[in-house]
């Protein structure tokens, strides 16, 4: 690939893994990030003793951050460790039950069928179907652009194309797991991995039932350090290699000639380059950085996906029967997706979910204490009273784990900070404040999301959660990987 000169607009994940992999072919990289650190929602902050991954609290796939280190020729070890978890995660059901997930499918299928109305068998063959289902989209959904007619002209495709019917796609993601199983409680758990994209199970459809097994088959991990990491061990790889960052920097336009991005417009100079990369929210990306150019309103007003009410609490006691990710469900998870999704009232028995970095690395609290970051999911903004929502949702947060545990949780809360969908929307630029752009409720949302690249524009190109193939720490990072791999060709 002949050199160029390549911008990228913002240093969210997506766009550090694509200025690793564009450096790592020889061309001259320069990140621009607004904020004055990198890593958009994947950051931390330390508050009275106690460290907080502010963003993504779950590691799967790792995969896909080791080859980063293998594009730019580094040692994965001299920047970043980490390791895998034998309980993926504990869940509390109102009814008493506790259930932990562990991470063998065997050993796991034979806890499931101890606890729920399950046989052994019927928990394998759904592993089984998950992996498939995997297998058959992944090279066509998850690691090429959607939007280019060479994806589609190979043996993955047809060989999907034959599969269809087994990729459960004209059903619902709930009426499938129910078709499945009896238990209402394990009906509920495969459901709340619709959570893991921002969509409701009762309305994303059947082929999200393959989330699962990214979790399941591939692992889940905790990196040395926390979340956080992931973001500086990758942004140091990034500079190691040559990468320019310019932190505390706004962009205010992409300057564009005739049909052809040619740099970025900054408060006081231009910068010229051959390749435009947004790594920004794909709405503002257009309402302000391409306000010459018409939008694609269509994409743009597709419903947001869920966004999240966070509390960071220091609390100063440790529980045992609590691991690094633990989950309390609703006992009505269908009217708490009805709040999300259709902007109802607060729910008042909300799924929340506490990850505890502390128990992993001890000095991310005070001794005798841990770092409690305890979320629920919550609409995206559109001018909800957010006030009134935090505040009757702290309540029912308290009271719901007070009650589960067994202990008055707001008498041990020495520290508080919070993040709801304002923050995050002024934060990260995030449209909304939804955590992973539009939503996908919708059997054709795959294709519905903006495309890696601008057909109208030459040399600009788009990554990160708000455009294909979707959010999440994996998605993103396959979404830098599109980009780069597109610029290369």
């Amino acid at each position: 690939m002949k050199k160029k000169t390549i911008v990228i607009i913002g240093a969210g994940i997506a766009g550090i893994a694509a200025a690793i992999r564009l450096k790592s072919k020889g061309n001259d990289v320069t990140v621009y990030e607004a904020n004055a650190y990198p890593g958009g929602k994947l950051t931390a902050f330390s508050e009275q003793g106690y460290r907080f991954d502010m963003g993504p609290s779950l590691f799967t796939m790792p995969q896909f951050v080791e080859q980063l280190f293998e594009a730019a020729n580094q040692p994965i070890a001299n920047y970043f460790e980490y390791k895998k978890k034998a309980t993926v995660c504990n869940y509390f059901y109102e009814d008493g039950t506790t259930f932990s997930a562990v991470a063998d499918e065997v050993e796991f299928a034979k806890n499931a069928a101890h606890t729920f109305n399950v046989e052994e068998t019927d928990i394998l063959n759904y592993f089984k179907r998950s992996k498939k289902k995997y297998d058959l989209t992944a090279s066509l959904f998850l690691e090429k652009s959607l939007h280019k007619t060479a994806t589609y002209l190979n043996a993955d495709t047809l060989k999907a194309i034959f599969n269809v019917n087994s990729l459960d796609i004209d059903t619902t993601l709930s009426a499938y797991n129910s078709k499945v199983f009896k238990d209402e409680r394990l009906v509920q758990f495969y459901n709340r991995f619709a959570t893991y994209n921002g969509s409701s199970p009762y309305q994303t459809p059947g082929i999200m039932s393959m989330i699962p097994h990214l979790e399941q088959y591939f692992g889940t991990y905790f990196p040395k350090g926390g979340m956080h990491s992931i973001t500086m061990s990758l942004f140091q790889l990034a500079k190691d290699i040559g990468v320019d960052f310019q932190l505390n920097t706004k962009v205010d336009e992409i300057i564009t000639e005739g049909k052809k991005a040619v740099g970025i417009k900054l408060a006081n100079q231009m910068v010229s380059a051959d390749i435009v990369v947004s790594n920004s929210d794909v709405v503002p990306t257009y309402r302000q950085l391409l306000k010459k150019h018409k939008a694609p309103e269509k994409i743009l007003q597709q419903p947001r996906s869920s966004s999240a009410l966070i509390f960071y609490w220091g609390i100063t006691k440790t529980f045992p029967q609590l691991d690094l990710h633990n989950i309390f469900f609703s006992e009505d998870y269908k009217t708490e997706f009805d709040f999300i999704f259709n902007k109802k009232d607060v729910h008042s028995d909300p799924t929340v979910y506490v990850n505890i970095s502390s128990k992993d690395e001890p000095n991310d609290a005070p001794k005798g204490c841990e770092n409690w970051f305890t979320m629920v999911n919550v609409p995206s903004n559109t001018g909800q009273d957010w006030d009134e929502i935090i505040n009757q949702t702290r309540q029912n947060i308290i009271k719901k784990l007070s009650r589960l545990l067994g202990e008055d949780i707001s008498k041990l809360i020495e520290f508080e900070s919070i993040l709801d969908p304002r923050s995050i929307e002024s934060k990260t630029q995030s449209y909304q404040g939804a955590l992973y752009g539009a939503s996908s409720n919708n059997k054709y949302a795959a294709f519905l999301r903006h495309p890696n690249f601008k057909s109208s524009i030459a040399n600009l190109y788009f990554c990160g959660g708000s455009v294909h193939p979707g959010g999440g720490i994996p998605l993103c990072l396959l979404s830098g990987k599109i980009v780069a791999d597109l610029i290369e060709s």
